[in-house]
């Protein structure tokens, strides 16, 4: 008989409450490119967050020092490309524009990402139907 796994982590709902906001009427191909590039996008404002608070903590000033950041391997996060920016015009119809601007200004000041980051990612017509609104107010912590 085989086991059944029944672990549970604490936030198996919230993981699925997510994934059912995102999946939408969105096609799988696109709805990949969308997740994965928020993923990427929330991941590294993370890093950097963490690392711009550290910095103002030591109360040097070198918390918009881009080669503070990168020193440490982290991507440098311009002010409009921040999750907290994004996650205060989730709620607002430019959030797509938004997100768009996010990509390419981080894009614009780490270089090493030029052949990396998706330049057509279909976030305009998935967030017309609420998805990253939605998502942003679900209480998933780290």
């Amino acid at each position: 008989m085989a086991e059944t796994n029944t672990s549970n982590i604490g936030f198996e709902k919230q993981i699925w409450d997510a994934a059912c906001v995102l999946r939408g009427n969105i096609d799988a191909s696109e709805y990949k490119s969308v997740v994965l590039g928020l993923i990427f996008l929330k991941y590294i404002s993370d890093r950097f967050e963490a690392k711009y608070q550290e910095l103002v903590a030591e109360g040097d000033g070198f918390e918009e020092d881009k080669d503070e950041s990168t020193a440490e391997n982290i991507f440098f996060v311009p002010e409009n490309a921040r999750w907290s920016v994004i996650s205060a015009a989730a709620h607002t119809p430019e959030i797509g524009t938004v997100i768009d601007e996010a990509m390419r200004s981080i894009e614009k000041e780490n270089k090493r990402l030029k052949t990396f980051s998706p330049k057509t990612l279909p976030v305009l017509s998935w967030i017309s139907g609420g998805s990253v609104r939605s998502l942003t107010s679900l209480p998933i912590s780290r």
